[in-house]
């Protein structure tokens, strides 16, 4: 493998990540490989061809990975794991995060992996460790984890700029793992490794649940007879986002944060009547939202007994608490 030499970590000052290759030294040109063509894999192997690397192989199982490693990947081969690591220089281990522990134990006890060969896994739940069975066969381990939600389509590669990447490496690799995020065009962020899962933990409470609340906003608009329920949320949502991250729980509004126990009632009432199945959820965000405005100083006390008899209501869904 040609020597890696990685290019100095940004300050945050510099401006876009992105430069003219012609005025910057470049790391040397690596032969990329990816084992797992799931979402996540092809978008990284694009952006690091958009750096100057080479995409050599590519190995998936399903007919979607085949299909989304063609459309990602034109021209570059479909083979098995193994021969993706004959191949590449740096590969990626863009698999679910309960197979990639046997994928790399399995990979070692087989020898595919060569000394020397960078190694990277996406996983946000693992740092390197999970990657100790090749580092004893030579390998050089790096935790790169895109933070941002991937479609299997082109726009995730747009998407990566500015992107964060939760990081997680050996100190003597840190500049590389450094140059390989820039190169792709994000951000690195380290993350020790005893903190992976609580980062984990975090990113999957505030983007994945997030998913799920907001489709479950759309039916129910659906339900009250709403034509576009994606057009009336996209303002509200996005404002309510914005908002989050600029001040944190100070953004808190509605009915919970100001203390209206009867309007919040006739929520679980009318909840109970039309989608039972979001009930238990509805309730235990409000009793999350009550806590977090009491401490912040928005829900005033003498309000809170109320709210918090209504959000104790343990009735079953669809049925009447006996």
């Amino acid at each position: 493998m040609a020597a890696y030499r990685p290019v100095p970590p940004r300050t945050g000052t510099e401006g876009p990540p992105r430069v003219n290759p012609s005025q910057q030294p470049r790391p040397a040109r690596l032969a990329v490989g990816v084992v797992g063509a799931g979402r996540v894999g092809p978008a990284l192997a694009r952006a690091l061809q958009q750096a100057g690397h080479l995409p050599v192989a590519v190995s998936g199982v399903s007919d979607a990975s085949v299909r989304r490693a063609a459309r990602m990947l034109p021209d570059v081969p479909l083979v098995p794991a193994e021969q993706v690591f004959e191949k590449a220089d740096l590969v990626l281990l863009t698999v679910p995060d309960d197979a990639l522990p046997s994928l790399v134990e399995g990979l070692a006890e087989t020898g595919a992996i060569r000394p020397g060969q960078l190694l990277v896994h996406t996983s946000g739940r693992y740092g390197t460790a999970v990657l100790d069975p090749a580092r004893r066969a030579g390998a050089l381990p790096l935790a790169l984890h895109p933070v941002m939600t991937f479609t299997g389509t082109e726009v995730d590669v747009q998407r990566l700029a500015g992107c964060s990447f939760g990081v997680t490496a050996p100190e003597e690799l840190r500049l590389a793992a450094e140059a390989l995020v820039i190169e792709m065009g994000g951000e690195p962020e380290w993350i020790a490794e005893e903190n992976r899962p609580l980062y984990h933990a975090a990113l999957a409470l505030g983007a994945n649940h997030l998913v799920t609340l907001v489709a479950q906003a759309i039916e129910l608009l659906g339900k009250a007879g709403v034509e576009h329920p994606d057009r009336m949320l996209g303002p509200l949502l996005g404002a309510a986002l914005d908002n989050a991250l600029r001040s944190g729980d100070a953004a808190l509004t509605g009915p919970v944060a100001r203390g209206d126990a009867g309007t919040v009632a006739a929520h679980v009432s009318e909840l109970r009547k039309h989608a039972p199945g979001t009930v238990s959820g509805y309730l235990a965000m409000a009793r999350t939202t009550a806590d977090r405005a009491l401490a912040h100083g928005l829900l005033k006390p003498e309000l809170a007994e109320d709210l918090l008899g209504v959000l104790a209501d343990t009735e079953p869904e669809g049925g009447t608490a006996p």
